[in-house]
This record gives structure tokens, C-alpha cells and sequence, in this order.
């Protein structure tokens, strides 16, 4: 039997619940993963909370989680990219909160052997995220980027890899995490009011491109200091692009992609903070934890 976490109606964390269900099985193309670490994201608090019922309805009972890691037990048919034993790291839809799961074999990569599984089971979709971000910015060497919530999960991804594009880096953060942002190389500045003025201090030949981590008035300061909404970009603001022209924008997910963030970790070029780990009853707590929006890098669940 495999457990999984579900919830029967939007609401409060509480609404988490562990159940058992049968073991899945692999059909073509797909692994069978045991599950030794599963990424909690601020998405999944919102869907949870039916913040984006609007646009995307869950289907009671509903799951959670986009990115694990863990051991392959079983293949399906047609599979040969990989074989029972071998420990990978994978992105799912919606089914990562969970001790079991099946996933296609062409959304997975190996895992590293020095890395740890909370590392491993943080990466595939927040990295992804990040990484597609800064590809639809086009950033390159000599950008300067203003990101929203640097600290956050996403946030602290797209800080390593846009300052490994060659780009300088202001993060927005709280006081208590500017020295964080600083060992990942970036010019840290306190979010709030007063915002523009500080940045233009740090950059005082303006920002060349934006990206919001958080939603809201981020967006305002991002299209005030470009002076245009054309490189800007949120990933979390339904709004945003009808009330500024700011583009929103998902994640481009791919083998190939989730192999590039795992050369960079091993080439020491990408590190994968944790902020907090749970074990999978725990769920509520880790949701209570990222709905702070104090998480500095990513928060994980652990199903042993």
C-alpha cells in the first residue's frame, strides 16, 4: 500500500490528510518511484486554499506536489532508460506528496550520488521554474535583474543562475536575509516602501530586466523602474498582465532541462537550500511554514 496526501475540500492546511491507497503501477513509458523526498511549493498552499479555482478546479479528493526524488522499483513497458534500483529525481503533476508514485521515465534523471534526497527532491520544479524564467527574460551577461523574493524557493534558483549567465543580481528580501542573498552573490535590498529608491541606489543606471516572485505591488516597482512591462515577468500574479502588461509566465519542463540543473549542482555552480524539512503527515505544518513567506529556499517533505 502507498501513502499519499489528499484533501476533499479547500481550506485551511487541517484539511491534509494521509490515506493508503493501492500501490500504482507503471503503464508504457512510465517508472515506479519510492519516494524519499517531495518539494512543498507556495503553489500548492494556494491550490489547496482554492486560490486558483478560478482558472484550475481541483478534483476532490485532490493531491499535491510537482517534484521528488527517489528509487526506482518497478518499470513499465518500453522502458530502458533506466532500471529497478537506480535512484532518480523526477517531476510529477500534482501527485509528489506521497511514499509512492508513477512517473513517465522521460521527466527523470539520475541522481548524483553526493546528493542528499531533500536536496534531490526540491530541484525539478523550482529549478525548472527558475530556469525557464530567466530564458523568457533572455537574461544574459551584463543584465541587471531585480528579482521579487530572491530568498524564497524559485527565488533563490533563479539568483544562482542568473549571476552564472553572467548577470548582476538585487534581490528583494527581509533584513534577516540579506546576508543569505550575499553568499549567493547577490546585491540584497529590503523590500516595503521605498522600494524603487533603493534599488536605483544599487543600480543607479537602472534595471534591465525584472522578475516577481511574489505578486502584487512588486509589479507596480518593476514597470516603474523599467519604464516598460516588456522585460518583466511574474510567476505568480494572475493579474498582473492585465493590469500592467506584465507576462506570466509557467514552467518549461524537460529531461533536458532537469539534467542542465544537475550538471550545474555537480560542477558546484547551484546549491539547493533548505529551509525546513516534515515527514508526509506533517504536510499541514510544512504549509503553515511556506504560507509564512518567511521560507528561506525550499521546505521538503520526507516520507521515512
Amino acid at each position: 500500500m502507498a501513502r499519499i496526501v489528499v484533501f476533499a475540500e479547500y481550506g485551511e492546511p487541517e484539511v491534509l490528510q494521509v490515506v493508503e491507497a493501492d500501490d500504482p503501477h507503471p503503464a508504457e513509458g512510465e517508472i515506479r518511484v519510492r519516494v524519499k523526498a517531495a518539494g512543498v511549493q507556495p503553489f500548492d498552499a494556494g491550490y489547496r486554499r482554492g486560490a486558483f479555482a478560478q482558472y484550475n478546479p481541483a478534483v476532490f479528493p485532490a493531491r499535491l506536489g510537482n517534484e521528488v526524488a527517489g528509487v526506482v522499483d518497478m518499470v513499465g513497458t518500453g522502458v530502458t532508460e533506466f532500471t529497478a534500483g537506480e535512484a532518480i529525481i523526477a517531476f510529477v503533476d500534482s501527485v509528489g506528496y506521497a511514499d509512492t508514485v508513477v512517473a513517465p521515465a522521460s521527466s527523470a534523471v539520475r541522481k548524483p550520488s553526493a546528493m542528499p534526497w531533500t536536496e534531490a527532491g526540491v530541484l525539478s520544479a523550482s529549478g525548472q521554474t527558475a530556469d525557464t524564467a530567466l530564458d523568457a527574460l533572455n537574461v544574459t551577461a551584463g543584465d541587471r535583474l531585480l528579482i521579487h523574493a530572491a530568498a524564497g524557493g524559485v527565488g533563490s534558483f533563479a539568483t544562482q543562475l542568473a549571476i552564472a549567465r553572467g548577470a548582476t543580481v538585487i534581490g528583494t528580501a527581509s533584513q534577516r536575509n540579506h546576508a543569505y542573498l550575499e553568499s549567493l552573490g547577490a546585491m540584497p535590498v529590503t523590500y516595503g516602501p521605498g522600494l524603487a529608491d533603493r534599488v536605483r541606489q544599487l543600480a543607479p543606471d537602472g534595471i534591465t530586466a525584472a522578475l516577481d516572485c511574489v505578486g502584487g505591488e512588486a509589479n507596480d516597482i518593476s514597470v516603474r523602474l523599467l519604464g516598460t512591462a516588456e522585460r518583466a515577468i511574474t510567476l505568480v500574479d494572475w493579474q498582473a498582465e492585465q493590469r500592467l502588461g506584465v507576462r506570466r509566465v509557467g514552467t518549461d519542463r524537460s529531461a533536458a532541462r532537469l539534467a542542465g540543473l544537475v550538471a550545474r549542482y555537480k560542477k558546484g555552480d547551484l546549491t539547493v537550500p533548505i529551509w525546513k524539512r516534515f515527514g508526509l503527515e506533517e504536510a499541514p505544518l510544512a504549509h503553515r511554514e511556506i504560507e509564512t513567506g518567511h521560507a528561506r529556499g525550499k521546505i521538503v517533505l520526507v516520507t521515512t
